[in-house]
């Protein structure tokens, strides 16, 4: 094990929730792993697969394809998991390697808990196990491969 988080994820030193949801040279998508603990259905994680601590040092293709990949999962998240609308976050404070928080919002949540973290404070959020990730999951790679009603 390193020294970060998500080369050790990309590497397969840890076990996470859910499979690969879309991989190329580039990127790597999955869901958010919360190690058991209910889990926002739908917060997908989007990382770059170089170790890079900073957007701005990322190569012209990587961008590209981080950029693209981003609009694909948010249009997944739209279109498969109806979501509203989709947040995203990139802080880089807890792990120094560039990645997006995608996070959709779904119809009916309360304008107060409308925001990337608010939406997890919703009382009826959809939260869910392991094999409600895995189901998601299962929906989102089906989108990314190009088969929207998966």
């Amino acid at each position: 094990m390193g020294e970060c988080f998500i080369c050790d994820k990309h590497a397969g030193h840890l076990q996470v929730s859910g499979a690969c949801i879309f991989e190329d040279e580039y990127i790597y998508i999955s869901h958010i792993d919360k190690q058991g603990k209910p889990t926002y259905l739908g917060h997908i994680m989007l990382d770059l697969k170089r170790h890079v601590s900073q957007i701005g040092d990322m190569s012209e293709k990587e961008a590209a394809a981080f950029g693209i990949a981003m609009k694909r999962a948010a249009q997944g998240l739209q279109e498969v998991l109806q979501a509203e609308h989709v947040y995203t976050l990139v802080s880089g404070n807890a792990v120094s390697h560039v990645h997006m928080h995608i996070i959709p919002r779904y119809v009916g949540t309360p304008e107060e808990f409308w925001g990337p973290l608010e939406v997890h404070a919703w009382p009826d959020a959809p939260f869910g196990s392991e094999v409600e990730i895995k189901h998601v999951t299962e929906k989102l790679q089906g989108f990314m491969k190009g088969d929207a009603h998966a």
